[in-house]
């Protein structure tokens, strides 16, 4: 009868690398004294014999488990996955692994998973594009474990965070209108009283108006939620309101979207009669028609960044301390240009 294969084991790897057991050992397990050369060795061997570690042994000798919780609210599938995709690259390249966790639309899971994290005795954690509530930064103390934030704040402490300057990217969008020689200006807001995307996009659209003397009009923000529906619904709130606007900026890729989809229903041409602006550079805004002009959020380095950030607080290596804004960029394509002529005659009633 043929015997079962071996399960093999560090002893395995130090043999075939010519390294020693104890050097293969703190590789592993995630410690320091070794070159990068010798763990990108040691990886590779253990990749090759088909080596896994056991998470419960590893704990033991490092007190670590080799693991970090995400928690994302319930937003934009391509956002979250963008901003996942650096995460996971930069924890895998590091030997940990990821627990994501949706906390839902306006974080109403948010307690319940870090408990759970706690329990699971993450070694850090990614809290991405949800206010961080002080009866949150209490929950984080309590875990006494490093903490990223990535595209958003804390109400009260000082955690460290990696975010774009939304104010300043929404006045930019917004400019970009007003240099075409729109007047007539409307805006798709996300959530009400969002103290991270919400109120300051808002904010950098108002200063954009002042800045190049047009009034600011409540009238013209509608509240889209930071969905493809909601973005439609707004928009069609407002092609019924203010007939005689000429551009749109949307707070997110995804209402740009929907009201590029409203528009058009509506026998709307874009840019020809109405002209949109979004807001990340998600992977769609290049493939609807016509592609977005946007603000890009560089998402997927921003995840990477925070990633790596916290793993070097995990394991005592050295880092920079403090928060970071990261430089958006205006990404220009065809779905705004230069405003009609004259007023805006092509809505269907």
């Amino acid at each position: 009868m043929e015997l079962e294969k071996r399960e093999p084991t560090i002893k395995d790897i130090a043999q075939k690398t010519g390294v020693s057991i104890a050097t293969v050992s703190r590789v592993i397990h995630g410690l320091t004294g070794y070159s990068d050369k010798t763990r990108e060795l040691v990886m590779k061997a253990a990749e090759e014999l088909g080596y896994r570690p056991n998470a419960i042994a590893r704990g033991l000798v490092s007190r670590r488990t080799q693991t970090i919780g995400v928690l994302f609210p319930q937003v934009s599938g391509s956002y979250s996955a963008e901003l996942l995709h650096g995460i996971e690259e930069a924890a895998n390249e590091r030997g940990f692994s990821i627990i994501v966790c949706n906390t839902a639309r306006e974080g109403e899971r948010t307690m319940k998973y870090l408990r759970v994290l706690r329990e699971k005795q993450v070694d850090g954690i990614v809290f991405a594009s949800q206010f961080v509530l002080a009866a949150y930064e209490q929950e984080l103390a309590a875990m006494r474990v490093p903490v990223m934030l990535v595209n958003t704040l804390p109400e009260r402490s000082d955690l460290s965070y990696i975010k774009v300057d939304d104010r300043e990217a929404s006045r930019e969008a917004t400019e970009h209108l007003v240099r075409l020689g729109h007047r007539e200006i409307a805006m798709i807001a996300g959530t009400p009283d969002d103290p991270v995307a919400g109120q300051p996009r808002v904010d950098g659209y108002r200063d954009a108006l002042e800045a190049g003397g047009i009034a600011y009009r409540e009238a013209l923000v509608a509240c889209g939620g930071f969905c493809l529906d909601g973005g439609r619904r707004a928009m069609e709130r407002l092609l019924a309101d203010a007939p005689s606007l000429t551009a749109v900026f949307a707070a997110s890729d995804e209402m740009a979207a929907g009201a590029l989809a409203a528009a058009l229903e509506r026998g709307l041409r874009v840019p020809d009669d109405l002209s949109i602006v979004g807001y990340d550079d998600l992977i769609f805004a290049r493939m609807v028609h016509p592609p977005l002009t946007t603000i890009r959020q560089p998402l997927s380095e921003m995840g990477r960044l925070a990633t790596e950030r916290l793993i070097a607080r995990i394991k005592g290596e050295p880092y920079s301390d403090g928060s970071i804004i990261v430089a958006h960029t205006l990404v220009k394509r065809d779905s705004a240009g230069e405003p009609p002529s004259g007023p805006n005659l092509n809505i269907n009633d």
